[in-house]
């Protein structure tokens, strides 16, 4: 390898710790470098300098068999995945997904709490901005799912998808492979985004989130795409006519993380409680996840988009006033 061509290899392995041989050597391709090394040529130059430690090359399993879709939009890989941290030492959550035909990142935002409210509300933005595939596969997460719950319910990320002829697959438990592709974005975004980074508030994280994923998409080449990026890839097929699902989202994207909101489970009778004050919500939502919004004389329930009941919190005038006409002291 001429002197410059490794002195160069240095500089970019140096720049960016995670590049290996294959990224390299197309770096040093599109900055015009002649001759240019082979693959095993650069990995002997790493190692040689130290960059890296040379290790035996796994053997890939005889019965692991990849598999991808053919177009965009076909199916949706989603998962959380956590290690944003804030200043005050919270970690927050991110709601990722990954298109399955071309990796294109279509979902990274941001959460205080991976709860049912704010994931919904990340889903439906995506579908907004990225149109709605025909499939979308995730694990058994609870937010995802109720499949393994005591009482079989519809959570409102299998509402959404039903209401917009989307089919929600599901992976067997214990089993990360079969969102492989997620998963190995989750490993991109911790070696590439995170590292250690602490921000200051979820506003600057988000907006720093943002800037590495346009670069994810747009310009970082992607080595099981032949080199090409995934928006290439993306929008390569965005002649074709999309299929026109029905989109009711409304009110699922509205934020309700705050501290005055909190969420209950409906009991077998319908009944859910807050702060010790226990009441009926109605036997139908028995299962149901509502949000309960906390203010300062009542109690305002909403199952999704829909506001059930408002109730008077308990030491309110007027929740005594209704106790004395009910019970009238003898």
């Amino acid at each position: 390898m001429a002197a410059h061509t490794e002195a160069r290899t240095l500089e970019l392995r140096d720049a960016h710790p995670s590049w290996g041989p294959v990224r390299l050597r197309y770096q040093l391709e599109r900055e015009g470098v002649r001759p240019l090394p082979s693959h095993s040529g650069l990995y002997r130059a790493l190692v040689r300098h130290h960059r890296i430690e040379p290790k035996e090359t796994r053997k890939r399993l005889p019965t692991y068999k990849r598999w991808e879709r053919g177009r965009p939009n076909e199916l949706w890989q989603m998962d959380i995945v956590g290690g944003i941290l804030l200043d005050d030492g919270t970690e927050c959550k991110v709601l990722t997904g990954v298109d399955d035909h071309s990796r294109f990142c279509v979902c990274a935002g941001v959460m205080v709490r991976a709860s049912s409210r704010p994931v919904c509300g990340l889903f439906v933005s995506a579908l907004e901005r990225h149109g709605v595939p025909e499939e979308i596969l995730t694990d058994n997460g609870k937010v995802f799912t109720n499949r393994f719950g005591t009482v079989p319910t519809e959570v409102l990320f299998d509402k959404i998808c039903r209401e917009n002829g989307v089919i929600h697959r599901l992976t067997a438990p214990r089993s990360p492979t079969t969102t492989g592709k997620i998963e190995r974005f989750h490993r991109t975004l911790r070696t590439e985004f995170l590292g250690g980074q602490i921000f200051s508030t979820l506003r600057v994280a988000q907006k720093a989130l943002d800037a590495w994923v346009e670069d994810y998409n747009t310009n970082r080449p992607h080595q099981a795409l032949k080199m090409a990026t995934p928006a290439e890839r993306f929008y390569a097929h965005r002649d074709e006519p999309a299929p026109q699902l029905p989109l009711d989202l409304r009110g699922v994207a509205e934020e309700r993380s705050g501290e005055d909101w909190i969420s209950r489970t409906v009991t077998v009778n319908g009944v859910i409680s807050v702060s010790a004050q226990a009441f009926s919500v109605g036997k139908h939502r028995c299962g149901h996840v509502v949000d309960v919004h906390v203010l300062e004389r009542f109690f305002e329930v909403w199952d999704g988009p829909e506001l059930v009941k408002t109730v008077l919190r308990e030491g309110t005038g007027e929740v005594r006033k209704k106790r004395a006409e009910k019970h009238p002291t003898r």
